[in-house]
């Protein structure tokens, strides 16, 4: 759980609203429902400074300032298998004035806040609508976006500017509402998933079921055993998969991790992080100039002896300095992750089973390194994300189970658990850490995500375990990922815990 730097813009929240989006339905349409969609790009650009780029201003502009002429851009993903019953743009006003606003449908796509300036700026469509913006401008979009897919939009104006909150804006960004004919969720199916046999073969890799795993007490002081099996007594299940995180040279597995992973009456597999390139880069690690550090956790893991999940360097993408020489390329960790493996092989480490574990974030999908990041499927056993959901209304990446599974890259392409399944077949899939949150202070209930779990795992075949990251506070301290922020929440994750497709022996 890491989002240094991470911003709020340029993000898909494509996702069921709570009770109050609700449209009115038919009996025949019953589970009709509103996706709120942010802007994946938005930007604006001026006549009068043709190649600067503005994509990270908080503010939207169309009209006249002075000697600029100024048009703004947006870009909404509406995601695969949505049904559209009709749609509206909604934008805020930041400053406005008498002028009224032209909404253009633009047919290009490919641009990018990051790129979009007046000299490359894509050409503008017909006329979907004009008006003075109030306080808001809402536009009826029905008759253009009518599927899944990624539609642009710019504003202009031959007036005095007007101004709106863009997607960097800390409220009042734009919103795409789209009216959808069904939820996104399935229901669970009535066969059981778990026929009470299930069993992890030698890479870990259940027969049937889910492994069930959690990560407490993040970013605190209390020791990761006490704050796991406190968290199994507040859940009401024994976490088989205990989650933990090391870097450089740290000794691991520590003997609370050992001991934790011998309970005979409590059975659980180690997952263990390790950011093996610390006080280094990826590059040296590929030259061999950490193999010293290398050589003496395998030492480590042999004299373990148990089979135990390892991650190295989990999110690389945050960590991606995409510069020539950095030691950061994202060519550099490939090379360092196989350097690794196939050095503990060499070693003759047998135990370790290995996992890459990606955030799967629509900003770092969409970059031209990220295809580079994977180091090869004959170092990699399983595929890993690290993804969360806002349980908050509107709130960033607000959503259900599925939205963070289903996240595509910003401006259009797979979603993350379809590139996997279908790139990588093969491997099965952990959820390496997930949550839901809520700001500190402004509690919302985590409930409807905890009961979309079940029905995504049940269409989900690749999934074979899910671990939770449990914290009152994230590591920039604005965001409680506890299961118990709220009693209805807390009851919600219990009896998903209790659910007999987390029942797997550890073989």
């Amino acid at each position: 759980m890491r989002r240094s730097k991470l911003k709020k813009y340029s993000v898909l929240t494509a996702v069921l609203a709570g009770a109050a989006g609700v449209t009115a339905a038919s009996p025949a349409d019953a589970a009709a429902a509103t996706l709120k969609i942010s802007a994946g790009d938005d930007a604006y650009v001026s006549s009068a400074r043709a190649g600067v780029v503005f994509g990270a201003e908080t503010k939207l502009v169309a009209g006249v300032s002075g000697k600029e002429t100024k048009a703004s851009f947006l870009k909404f993903a509406v995601p695969a298998g949505t049904k559209v019953a009709g749609a509206r743009l909604k934008l805020t006003t930041q400053a406005s004035t008498a002028s009224k606003v032209v909404v253009r449908q633009v047919a290009a796509t490919s641009w990018t806040e990051r790129k979009l300036t007046a000299a490359n700026a894509p050409a503008l469509g017909s006329v979907l609508m004009s008006a003075v913006p109030g306080a808001t401008l809402s536009v009826d979009l029905g008759k253009v976006v009518k599927g899944p897919g990624t539609y642009a939009f710019a504003l202009s104006s031959t007036g005095a500017a007007v101004r709106f909150h863009s997607a960097e804006a800390t409220t009042g960004a734009p919103v795409l509402e789209v009216t959808t004919q069904g939820d996104v969720s399935p229901p669970v199916p009535s066969a059981p998933v778990n026929n009470g046999n299930c069993v992890t073969d030698a890479k870990l890799v259940p027969s049937c079921g889910v492994l069930w795993g959690a990560a407490a007490g993040g970013f605190t002081t209390t020791p990761r055993d006490q704050a796991l099996r406190d968290w199994e007594k507040l859940s009401g299940r024994t976490s088989t998969i205990f989650h933990t995180y090391h870097k450089g040279d740290e000794i691991f597995p520590t003997k609370s991790e050992i001991a934790m992973t011998a309970e005979a009456a409590n059975p659980r597999v180690l997952l263990t992080n390790w950011k093996i390139a610390y006080g280094s880069t990826w590059a040296k690690v590929a030259q061999g100039q950490q193999n010293k550090r290398i050589d003496a956790f395998a030492a480590r893991a042999k004299a373990y002896g148990k089979k135990f999940f390892l991650v190295l360097n989990h999110e690389p993408e945050n960590d991606v300095v995409a510069k020539t020489g950095s030691g950061f390329e994202a060519k550099d960790f490939a090379a360092m992750y196989r350097h690794t493996i196939l050095r503990l092989k060499a070693q003759g480490v047998t135990n370790v089973v290995n996992v890459m574990a990606y955030m799967g974030n629509e900003k770092w999908m969409a970059q031209s390194w990220w295809k580079d990041l994977y180091p090869g499927d004959d170092v990699v056993d399983w595929m890993g994300l690290d993804s969360y959901v806002s349980a908050e209304p509107g709130y960033y990446h607000y959503g259900k189970f599925n939205d963070l599974l289903d996240r595509a890259p910003t401006g259009g392409g797979t979603n993350f658990y379809d590139w996997a399944v279908t790139k990588h077949a093969a491997k099965p899939i952990m959820v390496a850490e997930w949550g839901a949150y809520h700001r500190v202070g402004k509690i919302a209930d985590k409930a409807p995500v905890f009961n979309s779990v079940r029905p995504e795992l049940a269409k989900r075949s690749a999934i074979k375990a899910i671990v939770y990251f449990d914290t009152k506070r994230d590591d920039e301290g604005d965001r409680d990922i506890s299961i118990n922020s709220t009693a209805t929440a807390l009851a919600a994750f219990k009896k998903l815990a209790a659910d007999p497709i987390f029942k797997v022996k550890l073989g």
